[in-house]
């Protein structure tokens, strides 16, 4: 089965952002600003499966436990505008379009101000 867009992570995203939990950072900070395993492992324990996997806007219903969770767009705290745009990029590339629709639309709020 393919990756699909997780609808409750794209709401939470949402959400954040009119929350104004943002990071307007650039395209290239994501490598640095990305949770490392470490600290996803941490929040994993913490708060559980069910909020993590708020911080993914894809899901992959074939691949089991966490693994099934796929292109993060924050740190657990914030949306991060380069997660956003390396999430649109990964997805377009993959044809994921509904996912690659979902990010463009958090990109548009990021970038308006919107939220």
């Amino acid at each position: 089965m393919a990756v699909k867009l997780n609808l409750e992570a794209f709401d939470h995203a949402r959400q954040l952002l009119r929350e104004r939990h943002v990071i307007t950072d650039e395209h290239t900070a994501w490598h640095d600003h990305k949770p490392s395993p470490e600290q996803e492992e941490a929040f994993l324990h913490r708060h559980g499966v069910e909020e993590y996997a708020k911080w993914f806007l894809g899901i992959d219903d074939s691949e089991e436990e966490i693994g099934k969770y796929k292109f993060p767009y924050g740190d657990f705290k914030n949306v991060h505008r380069c997660g956003v745009l390396a999430v649109e990029s990964r997805a377009s590339e993959a044809q994921y379009y509904s996912i690659q629709i979902a990010a463009a639309e958090l990109h548009g709020m990021i970038d308006t101000g919107q939220g």
